[in-house]
This record gives C-alpha cells, sequence and structure tokens, in this order.
C-alpha cells in the first residue's frame, strides 16, 4: 500500500511518537506535535497510536493512491477530499481510497482551524528507526524520509506487514464507492481536546506566570515546529541576569530578552539559557500543536495534580475510544461473514 506524492504541501513530514530517551545527549524529543491526533489517526487503522503517520502543516499535500488502501485521518479539517470525485475526507474518520485516486488536502485560510492533520496508513508508515524513532528530525537532518519533507516524486509506503494484514478485502472494497467498509469512526469523547479552553500552565523556576495569565495573545508568523512566538505585551523579569544554560522540555515557556514568550514545541532544543516563566501541562500539547499564526492563545494556572489527572483522563479516552473500534470491527467482521 502506497501514496506517491504529487504535491507535498507547505511541510509535511513523518513523525511518530518522537524519541525522548536521546534528550540527555542534546537530541530533541521530536515526534507528532499534536500526540492526540496522531494516536486518533493510527488507532482509526488498527495501528499502535505511536506509529509513524503523516503530519501536515496548513497546507496538506496532495498524493495519488498507487494501490487501494484505508488510510486514518485526525486533527485539522485541511479541506481534504478526492479530486476525481469530490468525496469529503473528514478527519477522525477512516476512509478508503481506490488505486489511481488522488487525494488533496488544500488547507483553510482561517485562524480558528487548527495547524496539523495527520494521516496514518495501516502498519505505519515504511521508513527506518533511527534511535528507536521514524521521526523526522528536520534541523539534525535524520529520521523519515532522509531527514527532510516530504517531496514531489516520493513514495510513501506502509509496511510489508500491513500489506499482507490488508488482504484483499480492503482493495476490493475500496473500488466500490457505495459501500465503502470499513470507514471507521472515532468514537470517543475527546473533551479533554476541546480548543477553546486556555492552555494550563505551571508556574516555572522564575516568576511571571500571572502576566501569561493576565494577557490573551496572538501566535506570531515566525512560529515553528521548535516554537510557538507570541505577540502581546513585553514581559519584564527583575532577575534577567545572564544565566548558564539548563533543561528545557516541550512545554517550556521561555522569555528572551526581547520580552515576547516563546511556547516550546515537539523540535525544541533540549537546554536553553533563557529564564521559564511556565510550563504547559502535558494534556493540552496537543491544542498548542494545533494553534497557527494568528490564532488567539490564553493561559490559565493549575497544579500538578490537575495536570496529573487531565493526563489521565486523556488517556482514558484513547483508551475508551480504542476498544470501541476494536468492538466496532469485530461486529463488523461477523456481520460480513454472515453475509450482512
Amino acid at each position: 500500500m502506497s501514496l506517491e506524492v504529487i504535491e507535498p504541501g507547505f511541510l509535511t513530514t513523518v513523525q511518530d511518537a518522537g524519541r525522548p530517551d536521546w534528550t540527555h545527549v542534546g537530541v530533541p524529543t521530536g515526534g507528532a506535535c499534536d500526540r492526540w491526533s496522531l494516536a486518533v489517526a493510527n488507532l482509526l487503522v488498527g495501528n499502535p497510536p505511536g506509529a509513524a503517520a503523516l503530519e501536515m502543516t496548513l497546507v496538506g499535500g496532495v498524493f495519488r493512491a498507487m494501490t487501494s488502501l484505508r488510510i486514518g485521518l485526525a486533527g485539522s479539517d485541511l479541506g481534504g477530499h478526492v479530486r476525481e470525485t469530490g468525496r469529503r475526507l473528514a478527519p477522525g474518520q477512516a476512509h478508503l481510497v481506490a488505486a489511481g485516486s488522488t487525494v488533496a488536502f488544500p488547507g483553510v485560510p482561517d485562524a480558528n482551524v487548527g495547524a496539523r492533520a495527520y494521516i496514518a496508513m495501516p502498519g505505519g508508515i515504511d521508513v527506518p528507526e533511527v534511535l528507536g524513532s521514524r521521526s523526522t528530525a528536520l534541523a539534525a537532518g535524520f529520521g523519515g524520509l532522509e531527514g527532510r519533507a516530504t517531496r514531489r516524486g516520493d513514495v510513501i509506503v506502509a509496511t510489508a506487514e500491513a500489506d499482507r494484514a490488508a488482504g484483499p478485502r480492503d482493495s476490493t472494497q475500496a473500488q466500490n464507492s457505495s459501500n465503502p467498509w470499513p470507514e471507521s469512526v472515532w468514537p470517543a469523547d475527546d473533551a479533554d481536546h476541546e480548543t477553546g479552553a486556555p492552555i494550563r500552565i505551571i508556574g516555572g523556576p522564575w516568576s511571571g506566570s500571572g502576566d501569561l495569565v493576565a494577557n490573551s495573545w496572538r501566535v506570531a508568523a515566525g512560529s515553528d515546529r521548535v516554537g510557538l512566538r507570541l505577540e502581546g505585551p513585553t514581559i519584564d523579569l527583575d532577575d534577567r541576569a545572564d544565566l548558564p544554560s539548563f533543561g528545557v522540555i516541550p512545554g517550556s515557556i521561555q522569555v528572551p530578552p526581547d520580552g515576547v514568550p516563546i511556547v516550546l514545541l515537539a523540535d525544541s532544543q533540549t537546554t536553553g539559557g533563557y529564564p521559564v516563566m511556565a510550563v504547559a501541562i502535558a494534556a493540552d500539547m496537543p491544542r498548542l500543536g494545533q494553534l497557527r499564526p494568528g490564532a488567539e492563545v490564553r493561559f490559565a494556572e493549575t497544579t500538578m495534580a490537575a495536570a496529573t489527572d487531565a493526563l489521565r483522563r486523556q488517556q482514558a479516552a484513547l483508551d475508551r475510544g480504542a476498544r470501541l473500534l476494536r468492538e466496532s470491527a469485530t461486529w463488523d467482521d461477523a456481520w460480513q461473514g454472515a453475509g450482512g
């Protein structure tokens, strides 16, 4: 099962759950900016939640299905559709795509729409593991497709195991648009992934989180997978002395000398010397990963206990969704076997 890249989009890369075990030697965690959506896309096609998938940013790619296949879509709605038929490809759903079809994700020019969408293929994307991950480290130039974004002519291949596991049924059914089984729909209540709520933070070693909470911020145009640059009032820290470098993690909110905060994302460095005034909680990192330039963002202080509870509830929602998908697939198998 494979997709040929006709147009790569603004920034389309192979990403998985990242490589968190190498930060001690300066390797960024990397991986998907929105791991919730990565997990949903993968679960829709029966993969482990952290399997390698395509991450599209702002303007997605255009792909030709070289074989019939099933794809899982999640994250932002980038206007996905099948060009030949106009069939809509909605996120939060698995879709069967017939061989020879062209799928396009032209993007939506709306600051209120998320920045990233994910395409999962059964078994995950077949690229080599580097340091235990298939994710693309753009700055270092390794992982994914030779350490780079996709480009025209690339062929995105699902694993050979997935080809064998899918069997002929998917290929046959994909040709029959009147009965596109099994186009699974994500069933879980994702209340912990709501987009309108403030980003919850825990105060860092430097005071100033109150300034974050008291103001509304806008994502600046220079934002990327390394971090979100925020537009708003400048923050003056009394103890802004020259600092030795210290460890930082995705979610750290730094204040550089110009006083304009930066929220670190998946590809951020592992050390830094700017004051850290707060850290976004892990459960809200997927929402930060969906903020595009021009989007408004607010912050709210929380506690470690509340942050831990939010992460547990988010994981429970993923587990519940995965279980319901398995039960639905079992019912569909039984129904098909009975001639339904």
